[in-house]
């Protein structure tokens, strides 16, 4: 198990550290502190570019490597970040072609992070040289174990640039994918408005208009520049690999957020690393679902530094952030509760972000585990992390080679969130993500472990796969749910599904295209609704309802053939129309929801499918305990985590021995605010027996 700290040492010499005698004497007593804390891992170098290459062509590395010999001195692994995320101002100055240009024709001006076109062959050979020559400097050190490429690719809005560079590169990407001018004007579908091309270098870019671009123009442009980003990463991969074939490679993302296709990114690193907002979550659920949906990015061929086979959390949140209105502190205990969340949910690694508050730049009052005063140890966030040390190091052993083994999946892709996230669709204040946290929520509140794919994974391993508001679906994604189903899995799909295809073409043949006879039924129209206004449910059958359950914002108007209608419309002039439908397909089930709820629903609808596919929950706790599960063969390791600011009682209807007190627990168990258990469910031999007391930790 890997806790570490984001290290930026370049900011701790003198005059900000260290004295003039001794200009780097910080980062001794910082390595002290370090080791204290429990740390044995240090990302450092992600932007350092202007410093170890000062002017063009002359490089310094060596204070890297003194970096490094300290933390070697004080058994301290380094992870190294390739530095290309800020490129220095004199390549700007020299070449400002590089610099990035927004829709609107306005230059991005260099003096911060990310000040570059991915486009532009000065900034990418640049940025190979860079790679190259920190490689052959410092890719031998013994404490080196992994290389983290870049560091936000995409962010601040720089996924796309509409340089001339790029112009000539997203021309050369139509060619190659459409062969011809006619297949493109066909399947851009330019005859709309009349747009049609007559050669390649006709296409513009999607820059600032009069109004909205044609869709599948702007879905291809979204996908170029994604394909762009993942071969800049691959770029510097390749790099790596020649020159440090034993070093995995990483690199840092949030989830899903930025405009690039995560999965591909995911192919080309071997292990995948999070950056993560726990501590300005206010739900635990929706932190749950981000890590679950980059804990799921890669499943096979994973190759962390120590040989697990999780991910890792290269920036946990320390403390506040400096982004929102207001950056309120973050209370006791809760650092260590979402750490154990991140863990609980299959890391093997975690970094806090930063070691320190630096005294310059940006991010002086961005939380971190030691203050700019330090108070010899006794600050709050350094005691609560070398808690957290402790307890890690303790765990290291039993968790190692467990891993999270979800029965339920929801699909996603980021083809479908683009498209959706175009103007002009069909009800503005519809949100996916609201959608699938909304079915997450269900899930996660009912200790069910989810993983996310995409359409065109292998989904039998899974007993139920949920597929929300798949609006854009390609024929090859439908027949891969098709046989899902026909195998024997349980679908669960819902309204705004299969309007289009993958060219942003809409079907002929009915809705949802390519799906009407798994569902055995057909959208004949749907009827969006504004906030505010909504329809009822009205269930029969064996779904039980708990609530008076709304239809809002969209309601298909579904047309049976075949299916079991499981709910209707109360009002309106479509009321008795199903709402809500099963259909058996070979050896499966597919359910459709033809409309969106609120929570209690989702609650219902995954208490029914739990009858239905047999499924079960961790373990029977309290609703406000979150559950997740950690396995291997023959080990299965429980965590309990209490996200309220009161004590929740547990009923242990078995003997739970807990890793963190060397305690077996029977009876009723008070968990403490905040608090955490970690559970084997074979106790024998392994601690006093303890009943019906409050806990402290």
């Amino acid at each position: 198990m890997h806790l570490g700290v984001d290290y930026y040492p370049e900011q701790w010499v003198f005059p900000y550290g260290g004295t003039a005698e001794h200009p780097e004497a910080a980062w001794e007593s910082d390595a002290d502190l370090m080791v204290k804390a429990g740390v044995n891992t240090v990302r450092i170098g992600e932007y350092s570019w202007g410093l170890c290459e000062p002017e063009e062509g002359r490089y310094d590395f060596a204070w890297l490597k003194r970096v490094m010999d300290i933390m070697a001195r004080h058994d301290i692994q380094v992870v190294l970040g390739t530095p290309t995320a800020a490129p220095p101002i004199w390549l700007a100055k020299k070449h400002p072609e590089i610099l990035p240009v927004d829709e609107r024709g306005l230059v991005r001006h260099e003096g911060t992070r990310r000040a570059a076109c991915f486009n532009n062959d000065i900034y990418w050979n640049a940025a190979k040289r860079i790679v190259e020559n920190m490689a052959r400097a410092l890719g031998q050190h013994p404490q080196l174990i992994a290389w983290q490429i870049d560091s936000g690719l995409g962010g601040h809005q720089t996924a796309w640039s509409f340089n001339e560079d790029s112009r000539l590169e997203w021309q050369n990407w139509l060619k190659l994918k459409y062969k011809t001018i006619a297949n493109l004007n066909n399947l851009l579908g330019l005859r709309y408005w009349g747009q049609i091309v007559s050669d390649f270098d006709q296409v513009p870019m999607p820059r600032h208009a009069p109004t909205a671009h044609n869709p599948a123009l702007m879905l291809d442009w979204y996908r170029f520049c994604s394909d762009t980003i993942i071969a800049f990463a691959r770029m510097q991969a390749t790099v790596l690999r020649e020159l440090t074939p034993n070093i995995p490679l990483t690199t840092n993302l949030r989830a899903l957020q930025r405009w690039f296709d995560h999965f591909d990114m995911a192919e080309v690193v071997d292990f995948v690393s999070v950056e993560s907002n726990a501590a300005i979550k206010a739900k635990s659920a929706e932190l749950a679902c981000e890590i679950d949906m980059l804990r799921s990015l890669k499943k096979d061929k994973i190759r962390t530094p120590d040989g697990d086979c999780g991910f890792w959390v290269i920036e946990q949140k320390a403390g506040q952030v400096n982004w929102q209105d207001v950056n309120s502190l973050v209370r006791p205990g809760v650092v260590r509760l979402f750490t154990y969340q991140l863990v609980s949910r299959g890391a093997c690694g975690v970094l806090f972000y930063h070691w320190r508050q630096p005294r310059i730049g940006n991010e002086k009052f961005y939380g971190a585990v030691l203050p700019h005063h330090i108070h010899n140890g006794n600050d709050r966030v350094f005691k609560e992390i070398c808690q957290v040390g402790e307890e890690l190091k303790l765990l290291a052993p039993t968790l190692a080679g467990t891993k999270v083994v979800a029965e339920a999946c929801i699909v996603y892709s980021h083809d479908n969130d683009w498209a959706l996230q175009q103007p002009m669709q069909p009800n503005k204040h519809f949100s996916l993500r609201e959608h699938i946290q909304l079915i997450y929520n269900a899930l996660h509140d009912r200790n069910i472990l989810v993983d996310f794919a995409k359409p065109s994974e292998d989904l039998s391993r899974y007993r139920i796969v949920f597929a929300p508001s798949l609006h854009l679906m390609s024929g090859s994604e439908a027949d891969r749910l098709k046989l899902y189903v026909q195998n024997g899995g349980t679908l669960v799909s819902t309204f705004n599904t299969g309007l289009v295809d993958e060219h942003q073409i809409a079907p002929d043949t009915g809705f949802p295209h390519d799906l009407t006879d798994l569902f055995g039924m057909e959208v004949f129209e749907f009827d969006p609704l504004p906030p505010g206004e909504e329809n009822h449910l009205v269930f029969k059958g064996s779904f039980a309802a708990s609530h008076m359950h709304p239809a809002r914002l969209w309601c298909d108007l579904i047309e049976p053939s075949g299916c079991q209608v499981l709910a209707t419309y109360g009002k309106d002039f479509y009321a008795g129309r199903p709402a809500v439908t099963l259909h058996t397909f070979g050896l499966g089930k597919a359910v459709y929801v033809g409309t969106m709820s609120h929570q209690h629903f989702y609650y219902d609808l995954v208490a029914w499918l739990r009858q239905m596919c047999n499924l079960h929950p961790l373990l029977k706790v309290p609703d406000t305990v979150e559950v997740s599960l950690r396995q291997k063969k023959g080990t299965k390791i429980f965590f309990l985590l209490n996200h309220q600011n009161t004590s929740v009682r547990i009923q242990f209807y078995k003997p739970m021995y807990d890793y963190l007190t060397g305690s077996t627990f029977t009876g009723s168990y008070d968990l403490p605010p905040h608090g955490v258990l970690v559970l084997d469910e074979h106790p024998e031999g392994k601690g006093k027996t303890t009943t019906s007391i409050p806990a402290t930790a």
